[in-house]
Parts: C-alpha cells; sequence; structure tokens
C-alpha cells in the first residue's frame, strides 16, 4: 500500500450532524458514519445502501474521511485508497 498523499488536507472540523446529513433529509436510514475531514460533512458508509460519504467525496473531491463509530477513530483517504 502506498502511503496516503493527502494529508495536508486535513482540517479541524466538528461533525455537521449527528446522523447522515443526506439520509436525515431524505429520511432514510444509516449503518455507520464517516466525517469528512475538510469540511465536518458527516455520511453513511459504503455498507450503508446509500453510500453518503463516497458520494460526497466524488461530488468534492474532499479526500479523506474518519470513522465517527464509538471506539473507532480510523482515517480512510479515497485518492490514495488507504488508511491515513
Amino acid at each position: 500500500m502506498k502511503p496516503c498523499t493527502h494529508t495536508d488536507l486535513i482540517q479541524q472540523v466538528s461533525a455537521n450532524a449527528n446522523g447522515c446529513e443526506d439520509c436525515l433529509a431524505i429520511g432514510d436510514r444509516w449503518i455507520h458514519l464517516r466525517v469528512c475531514l475538510t469540511c465536518g460533512h458527516v455520511g453513511c458508509c459504503d455498507s450503508s445502501k446509500n453510500k453518503h460519504a463516497t458520494k460526497h467525496f466524488q461530488q468534492t473531491e474532499h479526500p479523506i474521511v474518519q470513522s465517527i463509530e464509538p471506539g473507532e477513530s480510523w482515517r480512510w483517504c479515497y485518492v490514495d485508497k488507504t488508511y491515513v
């Protein structure tokens, strides 16, 4: 695995919502949550049917998300396809 080359884009963010912002807007459910470390957008994981965290990356090119599930602290770079 190659290392992430986007860590300079990580910002101090607060989660914008207490659930997937997009699922909340359409009245749908999610499985796990990810927060964008560029803007604070909260999206659902790829195990969720809507995959809003990935869609947020595709729309914005914000590269790194962090799990905001209790007990998890991992980060993922969509561009480099690696953990940060």
